[in-house]
């Protein structure tokens, strides 16, 4: 049996098992593909190269901020909803003969600068954001910006973490640790692979330490990272590598010379950062029907999760590597949907592991079929129903919600078992279950 947990009144997503002690009937974990939108950002100006690659979007207060590598520069855009990107001509460098451009840095650091803006209360006005990159394969270079827009170096030389840096290497304040923790690529017997350490001043960082995997994942080649803490439950990482085939290649018409290898993008996660969860083998995103998106190192997931609606998160995807067509699309998820508990119509129950918590209302995020349910029922910690919270005592939910209360008998009220080690059984019709929290108030 595995113990007791506070979960307090924190989200918890159905991204791993983290949380279930036992799956019963149909039910089991699902991931959930992303759905392709339009087109953001088309790669297309005479400054722009077509292996344009390694995107990070994330909001800044009222906009949003979008870098990634445009050739011998790294190029800025922005947007007020995620979806209308604008290149403005800032006129700071040079490129291809002219300052008619969005470039913000040039040179060392561009083939693969990360930005992000730091939320360290500690730190100083004249370094709210931060970014770093590489100078050949194993070195890495620390900037900092007052303004995300005006770049200078941090310190004298590369930081003294050994790597293989040559893809997007990935870095954010993490305030439950207070410090600064970085996600990087390394060859594990040449294998592409991912590490990571932590800083608490961003220029002396500790040893780094590969990603550990449970039993029976394969040895895959990862090419970028992607990790974020999770929105609205930043105690759990989420990662979407790119996962590379290098032995898989396809001839594609008007192709001048096929480059080795295709891709997708996968999805884990983890709540130390070390230790990664892996329960889908299967691609989060394919390169689907597009021929020339199965041409190397295309599906390359950009660095950010934006919310756009308030049900939806926005993450984007870079498309047609090395092809004149290079671009960027948005592709969306439900809020909190990468992943679910999920139950056919032949249905499925799963329990939880015991839990205190400290709300007064269970609230969850479902979706369920016309004929679909979800049932739950609180037991105590040796899985016996307790009175007036059995199956029996609640009317099924069924619909499309993403924060609905659960009601035994007309009452949502669980205060009186706030702080008291239960378990809680899920009973799955053709149904989701995405998210659960709970919360204080009536």
């Amino acid at each position: 049996m595995k113990d007791v947990v506070h979960i307090g009144t924190r989200t918890e997503p159905f991204v791993d098992g983290w949380l279930i002690e036992e799956m019963r009937g149909g039910a089991g974990l699902k991931l959930h593909e992303p759905v392709r939108r339009e087109v953001v950002l088309e790669l297309n100006s005479p400054y722009e190269w077509s292996g344009s690659a390694y995107f990070t979007v994330f909001r800044d207060v009222d906009q949003i901020r979008m870098y990634h590598r445009g050739g011998p520069s790294t190029n800025y855009a922005e947007s007020t909803d995620g979806i209308h990107f604008t290149k403005p001509r800032l006129g700071l460098f040079e490129v291809t003969g002219t300052k008619e451009n969005n470039a913000v840095l040039l040179d060392d650091g561009t083939h693969n600068f990360f930005v992000f803006r730091d939320e360290n209360p500690d730190a100083p006005a004249e370094e709210q954001y931060k970014g770093i990159g590489s100078i050949a394969p194993d070195n890495l270079l620390a900037f900092n910006s007052p303004d995300g827009i005006h770049w200078k170096r941090m310190g004298e030389g590369p930081l003294d973490i050994t790597g293989s840096f040559d893809s997007l290497n990935v870095a954010f304040w993490d305030p439950r640790q207070r410090r600064y923790r970085m996600f990087s690529r390394f060859f594990d017997d040449e294998v592409r692979a991912i590490q990571s350490c932590s800083s608490e001043d961003f220029a002396h960082w500790t040893k780094p330490v590969p990603h550990q995997y449970g039993e029976g994942v394969p040895h895959e080649q990862l090419y970028t990272n992607a990790t974020i803490p999770c929105p609205g439950a930043e105690h759990i990482l989420l990662s979407f590598p790119k996962r590379f085939v290098p032995e898989r290649t396809k001839d594609i018409d008007g192709m001048e010379q096929p480059r080795e290898g295709v891709s997708d993008a996968v999805f884990m996660s983890s709540r130390d950062g070390v230790h990664w969860d892996r329960p889908f083998m299967e691609a989060w995103l394919r390169p689907g029907p597009d021929p020339r998106n199965w041409t190397h190192r295309s599906n390359m997931p950009a660095h950010g999760i934006i919310e756009t609606a308030p049900s939806e998160w926005s993450m984007y995807v870079s498309e047609h590597y090395c092809w004149p067509t290079s671009r960027l699309r948005r592709v969306t998820v439900r809020q909190l949907g990468i992943a679910s508990v999920n139950a056919g119509y032949g249905g499925g129950e799963f329990i939880t592991r015991p839990v205190t918590f400290d709300g007064g209302q269970l609230l969850l995020n479902y979706s369920t079929s016309a004929v679909g349910s979800v049932q739950v029922e609180v037991q105590d910690e040796g899985g016996k129903p307790i009175e007036g919270y059995a199956l029996s005592d609640m009317e099924p939910l069924f619909g499309d919600e993403f924060d609905e209360p659960v009601v035994w008998k007309g009452e949502s009220d669980l205060s009186a078992l706030a702080g008291r080690p239960v378990r809680l059984c899920f009973a799955l019709k053709a149904a989701d279950l995405f998210s659960l929290r709970t919360a204080c108030g009536r």
